[in-house]
């Protein structure tokens, strides 16, 4: 389990999020070398209760509490506080995501520990961020895909509103708070001062709006449902074959001409409104019926072939399945194994970059409730008394 040539070594990282946003961004964290020590409340992170989960344990809390050390700590008790404090003082980055407020109740806000640890850095993932109008609200993400207009350009047109199938803006504000964390690293390296750093999930869904953005502001109208198309360019999207779909991306005048070839309509790009990108883009109904109508008479195998044969970008749309069983998948490294003390052996997702010289790796799968409560303490100075006493208050949970 040794990080000394993992890219964050050194890094200690406490992690006071449950559910997904906070504890994905300190796992990937964790995943580059960080020491990630997870705080959970006497409850436990709410992941663990989830469908499927068995005696607190479950594929949703492994998901995305790998490469973690974990405490049960009560924040609710000045015994439990003051271990908090203690960790702070010796760590580099504080995580939370809980509802602006809160940690200042507890005195565990940026200004409180900031006092104590000039160069800390400290992030907090919030449903709408610590400031503005709806900074009081709760925050989940399907109401942030909602509010930042994802729900309402996915899906088919006049279909009832339709989230995105993944967690996106959960997810996204993680990863948007990973790169901060590194920032502000890379700024603390340089001149010993730790910050505030202030992300969302309204945040995240509004900003990964790239292309509804740029056709909005560019008076493009205001941007609709477009099914599995690309509202800017075409064709682009999934066709039906004989025996189902694939995905087919002609994205530039050249791959548009070879599919015209493979199509076997050489006559297409020569007709006005499918010249440029632009026209193909307007008229992408007509065009997707064009070539839907040439599809459907061929099977998925015969069409993938042909258009990989010819260059044109193209693909099988994949159940979970599929995916983890793809060699291609496999071979990157994107299904990995964990030994769990509970669970046995686990799968879990690879990490997704892949780095020459300090590689991201799985070293520990996601702890037990409270399994290194009583090692961090001893790390911190406790005495086996002391922290035999400490559980007993209901200051912490040991194993």
């Amino acid at each position: 389990m040794t990080t000394n040539h993992a890219a964050l070594s050194g890094m200690k990282v406490i992690d006071c999020s449950q559910v997904m946003a906070g504890p994905f961004c300190t796992m990937l964290l964790g995943d580059l070398g960080a020491d990630v020590i997870k705080i959970e409340p006497p409850s436990g992170d709410s992941t663990r209760q989830m469908a499927g989960a068995s005696r607190g344990e479950g594929a949703s809390y492994w998901a995305v509490n790998r490469n973690k050390r974990g405490m049960v700590v009560n924040l609710k008790r000045p015994a439990g506080l003051e271990i908090i404090h203690r960790l702070v003082l010796g760590a580099d980055v504080f995580v939370e995501n809980f509802r602006p407020g809160v940690m200042a109740e507890l005195g565990l806000d940026y200004p409180s520990l900031a006092a104590h640890n000039r160069g800390l850095i400290y992030a907090s993932i919030s449903g709408f961020g610590q400031t503005g109008p709806y900074a009081a609200r709760g925050g989940f993400d399907l109401v942030a895909q909602a509010m930042s207009g994802i729900m309402s350009v996915t899906g088919e047109a006049g279909l009832p509103p339709m989230k995105c199938g993944l967690p996106i803006t959960d997810l996204g504000a993680g990863l948007f708070a990973t790169y901060a964390i590194l920032a502000a690293y890379a700024h603390r390296l340089r001149t010993g001062e730790g910050q505030h750093i202030d992300t969302s999930l309204l945040e995240a869904g509004v900003a990964l709006s790239v292309w509804e953005a740029s056709q909005y502001w560019s008076g493009g109208g205001i941007p609709q449902p477009a099914g599995s198309a690309h509202r800017m360019s075409a064709p682009y999207q999934a066709f039906q074959c004989a025996d189902g779909y694939i995905t087919v991306g002609a994205a530039n005048q050249r791959t548009w001409e070879r599919l015209c070839e493979v199509l076997g309509r050489p006559d297409l790009p020569a007709r006005p409104e499918f010249a440029t990108d632009a026209e193909r883009a307007h008229h992408r109904r007509e065009l997707a019926a064009i070539i839907e109508e040439i599809m459907r008479a061929k099977p998925r195998r015969a069409w993938l072939e042909a258009l990989e044969k010819a260059g044109v970008p193209c693909g099988p749309i994949l159940n979970y399945e599929q995916v983890f069983a793809d060699p291609h998948v496999r071979h990157r490294g994107m299904v990995q194994q964990l030994d769990h003390p509970v669970g046995g052996r686990i799968n879990q997702l690879g990490p997704a970059v892949k780095l020459s010289a300090t590689p991201a790796s799985l070293r520990r799968p996601a702890p037990t409730f409270g399994q290194h409560t009583a090692e961090v303490l001893g790390e911190l100075g406790y005495d086996q008394a002391t922290i035999k006493q400490l559980a007993a208050v209901g200051a912490v949970v040991l194993s």
